[in-house]
C-alpha cells in the first residue's frame, strides 16, 4: 500500500480498494460457462466463439454460404460473388489496459475516472476468468506496469490487487506517462485475434492514434471511454473556474464528441461510452 499525499481523502471513489474489485466476482454473468483457455486440444470443452481474425481463404460463393462474408474486392475483381473465410477463434483471452495517468485522476461525480475505469476492467476480467479464460493486465501511469496473462480466479484476484496498488501509486505521484508505450506493449502481449479492453478518456488519447491503429490490426480492441457527469449534463448557470492561480467566469456546455468517436472507429476500434 502506498501512502497517499497529505490532504487527499482516503474515501471511496478516490481511493481504489482491492476489496471492491474482488467483490465484482459475484456480479460476473454466465458463471459456469467455459471456453477453451488456449488453442491446445483438451482444454475446456466448449463451442467455438465464432470466426476469428486470421484469413484462411477467399473462394467463390456457393449456395448456403453466409452472405455477410462476401468479399467486396474479390467480387468486384472477378465479377462473381466471393466469400472471405476466416480461421475459427478458439482463444478466450483478454488484455485489460488501465489508464491511470493524470487526465484520468479527475472526476466531478461520485468517483474519479480512473476508479470507474478499474471497476469496468475488473468486471470484464472476472467474466472471462470465471468461464475459464485468460486475463492479462497493463497499467499506464507514471510508468507502465504489466501482469502476464493466466487463467483462474487466483490470477484474477492478483489483477485486482495490482490495479489497486498501481492506482495508489498514481495518486501519490500523478504524471502524464506514456500511453503510446503502453499500447505498443499491449501489441506485443496480445496475440493475433486476441481482445484488448482499454479504459481511458477521450482527451487522454491525444497523440496515440497511430499506435492505436497498429494495435487494432488483427486484434479486437474496445475503447471504454469514461465520461464524466460534467461532460454529459453540465451544471446550469455561470460558474467560477480556477486552477489555483488564475480564475475566470464560464458557462459550461456538453461537448459534441461525435466526430472524435467516428475517427476512433475508423481506426478499427469498437468505442463504448461509459457513463457514470
Amino acid at each position: 500500500m502506498v501512502a497517499l499525499p497529505a490532504g487527499l481523502p482516503d474515501a471511496p471513489g478516490i481511493r481504489l480498494i482491492a476489496a471492491e474489485l474482488l467483490a465484482l466476482r459475484d456480479q460476473a454473468p454466465d458463471r459456469g460457462k467455459h471456453r477453451p483457455l488456449t488453442r491446445r486440444a483438451g482444454a475446456v470443452p466448449a463451442r467455438m466463439p465464432g470466426a476469428g481474425m486470421d484469413l484462411r481463404e477467399i473462394r467463390a460463393y456457393v449456395a448456403g454460404d453466409d452472405p455477410r462474408r462476401l468479399d467486396p474486392a474479390a467480387t468486384a475483381r472477378t465479377g462473381h460473388p466471393h466469400i472471405r473465410s476466416l480461421h475459427e477463434d478458439r482463444d478466450d483471452t483478454i488484455l485489460l489496459l488501465a489508464d491511470f495517468r493524470a487526465p484520468m485522476l479527475w472526476g466531478t461525480g461520485a468517483a474519479l475516472r480512473s476508479v470507474r475505469a478499474a471497476r469496468h476492467l475488473a468486471q470484464a476480467g472476472w467474466t472471462v476468468a470465471l468461464r475459464g479464460g485468460s486475463v492479462a493486465c497493463l497499467v499506464a501511469g507514471t510508468r507502465v506496469a504489466e501482469l502476464r496473462g493466466a487463467g483462474g480466479e487466483g490470477h484474477m484476484a492478483a489483477v485486482c490487487n495490482a490495479l489497486a496498488r498501481q492506482h495508489d501509486g498514481a495518486l501519490a505521484a500523478p504524471g502524464q506517462g506514456d500511453l503510446i508505450q503502453a499500447i505498443a506493449r499491449a501489441a506485443r502481449m496480445s496475440p493475433a485475434g486476441g481482445r484488448v479492453l482499454l479504459a481511458t478518456c477521450l482527451d487522454g488519447l491525444a497523440g496515440a492514434e497511430d499506435a492505436l491503429a497498429q494495435l487494432c490490426r488483427r486484434r479486437a480492441v474496445t475503447l471504454a471511454l469514461m465520461l464524466d457527469d460534467s461532460e454529459i449534463q453540465p451544471p446550469p448557470g455561470v460558474l467560477a473556474v480556477s486552477d489555483g492561480q488564475h480564475s475566470r467566469i464560464v458557462r459550461l456546455a456538453a461537448p459534441d464528441i461525435s466526430a472524435d468517436l467516428s475517427r476512433l472507429r475508423a481506426l478499427g476500434a469498437t468505442v463504448a461510452e461509459v457513463a457514470p
